[in-house]
């Protein structure tokens, strides 16, 4: 029963490390890894790097490969770019088990006492941060360590050694280490008791061997899992990653039944077996990847056809705001969020817009069928604001979320009640114009109105420049106030009704308000750190079929 308790405890310390260094990234750069995406994702050799790398900070595919579910299913990533994340994560998840074979846990405690010690005393948001990832790292070693020791009195059990010499057999060493890894949602993890087993004197990499290739198959079920209730993209990258290892499982089984590969593998450190294992490890994911470069596309094509992306359809006006895939292994959050936000933004400053394009003609040209369409725009509007709340709020409570992703979303949703106040002076526009339909307007009057409308929709073009949108809201007030001059002496001299004056004055209110929404924005805008400014990735050409 010790035995169990312990091998438990040692566990769920390597995996709360490996949580903390998941943690420590998503707080210190998961508002970045959008750009880091469309910087390193341009073709396949920097993609595969850039999934190695990722995988190497955090010690886990899974992770990893749960990021980019999420980025497929946001729209922020291709599903041919995804390939190479994927095959690259793969890689990197070899590290853990070359680190556990240099015996790196020796200086485990260090490493935590060092990681904790910089987010205690370290002042600076990011320093600390990296001390998370470092802690992290060292309390991952510490379970480690725990788990071999706990391990120690099974090499005198008869019953055990009976029981693990079973896995030598491909099909239950395969079926195994898929079990178990699914179960506890880490190749790392697992790869690593069956090295502390391999370190007591338990098993050798004969015994080992098809149980590490089952983990590789194991270790999607993390994606699978986060890809439930996502889109078809996102299955799609589900499918990749599953066909990744299974055909990796595939060559290597074949391979060490008909070639003398494990002995081979054993020849180079023939004392160390943690190290074997890690090799073993390295070499097939390394070896797999190889292979499946060329055919990276054909993956991709394969999942599509094993299923077919579906149109995007909208609802209530909504294009994007994707569920995040349900994983507490997610990085990527926070880019997914301002992402997904950003773009709801621009959508609903667009449907406002169109509103304040409408009214304007309604001044020019009254129409009965147009009034209807503004109205519908109106509710389109509402839903919008009431929806990208909703997201905002559940963003905003999200744990390792940092100031720069904060500071972005607080400035989006003080926008919305901006954009929602556009869209309803839009309709008091639309009804004024109702009121003098029969009246027509003069030759001069015309002329304001359409030159209050060029310079309204110059402010949303100018929304990510905020001089230049206060120096258009300061020409438009200067017009307007000489404009009501003119207007007070065509009162006097009777060249214009009183009902027109009224009109044209709750008209010159309603543009100048929008225009003032439109620098509030603006300003909130101008605030945010991250950028909203391109939303499409550069992608490596897909070679003709």
């Amino acid at each position: 029963m010790e035995i169990v308790i312990n091998l438990m405890g040692g566990l769920a310390l390597f995996l709360y490390g490996m949580q903390m260094m998941s943690g420590g990234l998503e707080a210190a750069a998961g508002d970045r890894m959008k750009s880091i995406l469309e910087k390193l994702t341009t073709n396949r050799f920097i993609g595969i790097l850039l999934g190695c790398v990722v995988t190497m900070i955090i010690q886990s595919s899974s992770a990893t490969t749960v990021m980019v579910v999420g980025f497929v299913n946001a729209q922020m990533m291709a599903l041919r770019q995804a390939v190479w994340v994927i095959m690259g994560a793969n890689i990197g998840t070899t590290i853990t088990g070359q680190l556990i074979a240099l015996d790196i846990g020796a200086i485990a405690p260090l490493i935590a006492f060092f990681g904790v010690a910089m987010v205690l005393f370290l002042k600076g948001e990011t320093k600390r941060q990296v001390g998370e990832i470092i802690a992290g790292l060292g309390i991952l070693f510490l379970g480690m360590n725990m788990m071999s020791s706990a391990m120690m009195p099974l090499r005198h059990s008869d019953t055990f050694i009976n029981l693990v010499s079973n896995f030598s057999n491909p099909l239950i060493g395969i079926l195994v280490g898929a079990g178990f890894t699914a179960l506890i949602q880490s190749s790392s993890a697992s790869v690593g008791v069956m090295q502390a087993l391999a370190l007591s004197g338990i098993i050798d990499l004969h015994t080992a061997v098809y149980v590490l290739f089952g983990q590789n198959i194991g270790t999607c079920i993390t994606a699978v899992l986060a890809s439930i209730g996502a889109g078809r993209e996102a299955k799609q990258t589900t499918i990749i990653h599953l066909s990744f290892n299974i055909i990796g499982t595939i060559i290597f089984t074949i391979i060490c039944m008909s070639t003398p590969l494990t002995d081979w593998v054993i020849s180079w450190t023939p004392t160390n077996a943690p190290k074997q294992i890690a090799n073993m490890h390295t070499l097939f994911n390394v070896c797999t990847t190889i292979i499946l470069i060329p055919f990276g596309y054909k993956l991709a094509d394969f999942a599509e056809k094993i299923l077919p992306s579906e149109p995007q359809q909208k609802k209530d006006g909504l294009l994007y705001l994707q569920p995040l895939p349900k994983s507490n292994k997610l990085i990527g959050a926070n880019a997914i969020n301002v992402y997904q936000v950003s773009d709801e933004i621009i959508h609903m400053m667009d449907v406002a817009y169109e509103n304040v394009q409408d009214a304007s003609k309604q001044l020019i040209s009254y129409s009965s069928d147009r009034c209807d369409v503004i109205l519908n725009r109106e509710k389109q509007v509402n839903k919008l604001n009431e929806a990208i709340s909703e997201y905002i709020t559940t963003a905003l409570s999200a744990p390792n979320i940092n100031a720069n992703v904060s500071q972005a979303l607080g400035a989006f949703y003080l926008s919305l009640v901006h954009l929602e106040r556009i869209s309803d002076y839009s309709v008091n526009i639309s009804k004024q114009a109702q009121k003098q339909a029969e009246n027509k307007l003069s030759t001069k009057d015309l002329d304001m109105i359409l030159h209050m409308s060029e310079m309204t929709m110059h402010s949303k073009d100018y929304i990510y420049d905020l001089d230049a949108i206060k120096q258009n809201t300061k020409k438009l007030h200067s017009l307007i106030h000489t404009w009501r001059k003119e207007q007070i002496e065509e009162i006097k001299d009777n060249a214009m009704d009183s009902e027109t004056g009224i009109m044209m004055s709750r008209v010159f209110n309603d543009f100048l308000r929008i225009n003032d929404h439109a620098e509030d924005i603006a300003e909130q805008f101008d605030s945010i750190e991250v950028d909203l400014h391109e939303n499409e990735i550069e992608q490596e050409p897909v070679p003709a079929q």
